[in-house]
């Protein structure tokens, strides 16, 4: 039986799928999340008579993106499960040739 069709090499290969796709997500919404600071940043960091109001509309967004994100990781995990996935590795066979003598 081939290193592919074992039930343990399908279940690392999905496990390492979901692992890849879950930190791409995350990434994804630390990103925006990052974007939204960075551009808006100054509205809640300089005291003024708004930026206590702002920095909460801002974490009331950050939250509501990682919850959105969250559900989205949890829907990937319940979509991989219904595929069988196999990782493609590509496999070197190298060539030995015998020699006649230790010096050759």
């Amino acid at each position: 039986m081939a290193l592919q069709d074992s039930k343990i090499y399908r279940q690392k290969s999905a496990d390492r799928l979901r692992r890849t796709m879950k930190k791409k997500v995350q990434t994804t919404m630390i990103g925006a999340i990052s974007s939204v600071e960075n551009l808006f940043g100054f509205l809640w960091e300089e005291e003024s008579e708004h930026s206590e109001k702002m920095r909460e509309l801002f974490d009331s967004l950050r939250s509501e993106i990682l919850d959105k994100g969250n559900h989205q990781i949890r829907n990937v995990d319940a979509e991989l499960d219904m595929y069988d996935i196999v990782l493609k590795t590509h496999l070197v066979q190298l060539p030995v040739r015998q020699t006649g003598g230790k010096n050759e």
